[in-house]
């Protein structure tokens, strides 16, 4: 089989990395829409499975399509394009695998800012979704209509960077700034892929006006579909926990509802409620705020002590290097769980002393993982010269050696976050982590837990955010690693 041009290996890649993704989405459906005592089916859900069905099957006719050694992505078939375009509309039926292929098919030369972009509209539209749930309920808070019509106002705005994003490379110098200045603006919201989006721009007018450079992480990250879907539910809890603030009312997350106790999922509470009769659903989107804050918060830090440890250690070396190591070594040898616990238990259950917690126990992991980058990269040609050129320590670590020993420390951080996160839950679920009545994911679960044979919703939901929130680490992890692993590439 040949693909004749690099656009059609791309559109191939894409399809096939999404045509197993849709057709589990239609099994997904078909299970739900099942009720097996007495048999019988949910309507809705099997109208949605039959749907995702007809788009599946489009799909795999195209992928099969593309596979002949005769397909040329650059000269379409009219009914090929009219099949891309169905499959675009899927995302109104929720699939997002067939939206993603489609838009890859439509688009004449797909660069990495359309591919960010195309994520980027993907999570406005879910965070919209998310926020228009409020009003089932019988309040919203009062900034709901004004967050709404300016998260309207940014999605339209991510539409057209999206579709007309490659016209922005031919407009004059001062609309190009205008553009990327408010493409920058709309991150403020939460949607950190506005800012993959400008770079990405700006980076490829660069390569437009002839300043060439090497492939960037960024740009290699994009190869993989996994990490990216990974980056976008990463982004979309990031623009939620942010956007909750001033969309969801708290009062449905905290406050005791006694005529509303165990209720089953209804539009207003689409999780149910808990035995206090609070809405699991707001408590799981506040409860995200606690999650990605001590995830990351616990992560950062022994980044940052650690990787000043390890660097120190690692160049300086001999009598330095040994008492550093020494005594990181002694804080090595305490289990992280077992000293978290330790720590939670004397001080009492707070989020500062669960952060603290966390991180004491990865600050060796992170000091090893530096020290052995510094140690590699302080023997390379280019620092022997800065050195023979009378440069001083300081200089050497901080401009030679720190930026070029970076990578696997932040491949490291990406794959650990999810781990923290995990470790939150954990401790959480056994009355360990935040305070009981805050709204966090272990606790959620830990209530829920109690009632997994009557109300298993209660778990299952809180469950779930943690499982995707994890595996989302884990996909934009492993990405990084390939896109910074020179061997790959």
């Amino acid at each position: 089989m040949m693909i004749k041009s690099y656009r059609g290996r791309q559109m191939l890649r894409y399809f096939q990395f999404n045509n197993g993704l849709s057709w589990g989405m239609t099994a997904v459906f078909f299970l739900l829409s099942i009720n097996f005592s007495p048999l019988s089916f949910k309507l809705p859900l099997l109208i949605g499975a039959v749907v995702h069905a007809v788009l599946s099957v489009l799909h795999t006719v195209m992928l099969k399509e593309m596979k002949r050694a005769s397909f040329d992505a650059d000269q379409q078939q009219p009914l090929f394009k009219v099949f891309s375009l169905l499959l675009i509309l899927g995302l109104f039926a929720g699939n997002i695998f067939t939206f993603l292929s489609g838009a890859i098919a439509r688009k004449k030369n797909p660069d990495v800012g359309f591919i960010y972009s195309l994520y980027m509209v993907l999570v406005d539209v879910f965070i919209i979704i998310v926020t228009l749930l409020n009003l089932f309920k019988p309040f919203v808070s009062n900034t709901f209509l004004l967050t709404l019509y300016l998260l309207i106002a940014v999605l339209l705005f991510h539409i057209v960077v999206a579709v007309f994003g490659q016209k922005w490379y031919h407009l004059n110098k001062k609309a190009q700034v205008t553009g990327l200045v408010l493409l920058v603006l709309t991150a403020l919201l939460g949607n950190v892929l506005a800012l993959f989006v400008a770079v990405s721009m700006y980076k490829t007018n660069q390569d437009l006006a002839g300043d060439r450079r090497q492939t960037s992480v960024r740009e290699k990250l994009t190869r993989n579909q996994a990490a990216l879907l990974g980056l976008m539910f990463i982004t979309f809890l990031i623009s939620l926990a942010w956007t909750s603030n001033f969309t969801f009312s708290e009062s449905f997350a905290v406050q005791n509802n006694y005529a509303n106790i165990l209720q089953p999922p209804t539009m207003a509470s689409p999780f149910g409620t808990d035995n206090y009769g609070r809405d699991v659903f707001s408590r799981i989107v506040f409860g995200s705020q606690i999650s990605l804050a001590v995830g990351l918060l616990s992560t950062l830090l022994p980044f940052f002590i650690g990787g000043t440890l390890g660097a120190v250690s690692g160049f300086y070396g001999n009598r330095t290097d040994n008492v550093i190591m020494r005594l990181l070594d002694v804080l090595y040898a305490i289990p992280g769980m077992l000293l978290a616990i330790t720590i939670v238990a004397s001080f009492g259950a707070s989020t500062t002393n669960l952060i603290i917690a966390l991180s004491l126990g990865s600050i060796p992991s992170y000091a090893r993982t530096m020290r052995a980058n510094v140690m590699q990269v302080a023997n390379y040609e280019y620092v022997e010269a800065a050195r023979a050129l009378g440069q001083d320590n300081r200089t050497l670590i901080l401009k030679h050696i720190v930026p070029n020993a970076m990578a696997p420390m932040i491949v490291r951080s990406t794959l650990t976050i999810g781990t923290a996160v995990i470790s939150t839950s954990s401790l959480s679920y056994l009355g360990l982590g935040v305070e009981a009545h805050v709204p966090e994911w272990g606790n959620i679960l830990r209530i829920g837990s109690q009632y997994l044979e009557t109300n298993p919703y209660l778990a299952i939901y809180p469950g779930l955010a943690i499982i995707l929130l994890v595996l989302s680490f884990n996909f934009l992890g492993d990405g990084l690693r390939d896109a910074t692993d020179p061997k790959l590439n």
